[in-house]
């Protein structure tokens, strides 16, 4: 599922109860004013000069503009619900990523105690060296790791221990990559993305926000949900650092 399928939040909460005031507001002044009106007129009416009745034709123009006021107004409600149903059907559909694992930007992560944690990261250009610093919430690191210095789209799965080997608490956890180049210059614009299972779905702001873990992301912030994947054990590792391994094994038997 992508976010895609649901309306890029053109429509939020806020527009929906802004719309509702301001259509409310309009109905009441009309009515105040249709009052106004109609006191005006009959007391015109009343003290009029018998030998010189006044002129019907101004009072039907504005009895004309009344209705037409209010045929706007009753436009502005249907489209009310209109908007209201639409924010509806957002809010509806994004239900639908409740238990998938959701796929966005981010540079924290969470850990439910017990599943690896997937970090794809996108290094735009070859990397003498490149290291995952892992943080926990007051900021220590609780772990650091080599990765992939290659240059494009690489994956690190993290398994959720420390640099001793412990398993850490669940919780939301802090990463940087950090990279340099051959010269030791500091490589940047280093995009990190993350996937996490989305418990639940909230309206915030007046916007539609998908609860990952302890964080709400929005909704247009998600690249794509899918199952969750089964649990694997094992240490933390890097795909296409494997496949560095493996190549320069093969380059050595060949030497």
């Amino acid at each position: 599922m992508s976010s895609d399928a649901v309306t890029n939040q053109a429509v939020t909460a806020a527009d929906v109860a802004n719309l509702k005031n301001n259509t409310l507001s309009s109905g009441a002044s009309l009515a105040s004013d249709f009052d106004n009106f109609l006191v005006l007129l009959t007391t015109q009416l009343q003290n009029q000069d018998p030998m010189n009745p006044t002129d019907s034709t101004e009072f039907t123009n504005q009895l004309v503009q009344f209705s037409q006021v209010e045929q706007a107004i009753n436009t502005n409600q249907k489209l009310d619900s209109l908007v209201q149903q639409q924010f509806n059907n957002a809010l509806g559909q994004a239900v639908g990523f409740v238990g998938l694992d959701a796929t966005y930007p981010s540079a924290e992560m969470p850990f439910d105690g017990e599943t690896p944690v997937d970090i794809s990261y996108y290094m735009p250009e070859d990397a003498h060296k490149a290291t995952i610093y892992i943080y926990d919430d007051e900021g220590n690191v609780v772990n650091k790791q080599d990765v992939s210095r290659r240059s494009g789209t690489n994956k690190f799965t993290w398994d959720g221990t420390d640099d001793e080997g412990f398993v850490r608490d669940a919780g939301t956890y802090g990463f940087a990559i950090e990279a340099s180049d051959a010269s030791g210059d500091s490589i940047k614009n280093i995009q990190t993305i993350v996937t996490g299972n989305v418990d639940g779905v909230e309206s915030q702001g007046g916007s539609i926000f998908l609860l990952v873990g302890e964080r709400a992301v929005p909704l247009e912030n998600v690249i794509n949900a899918q199952q969750p994947k089964s649990v694997s054990s094992g240490s933390g590792s890097d795909s296409s650092d494997q496949e560095d391994d493996t190549t320069t094994e093969d380059e050595g038997e060949t030497a």
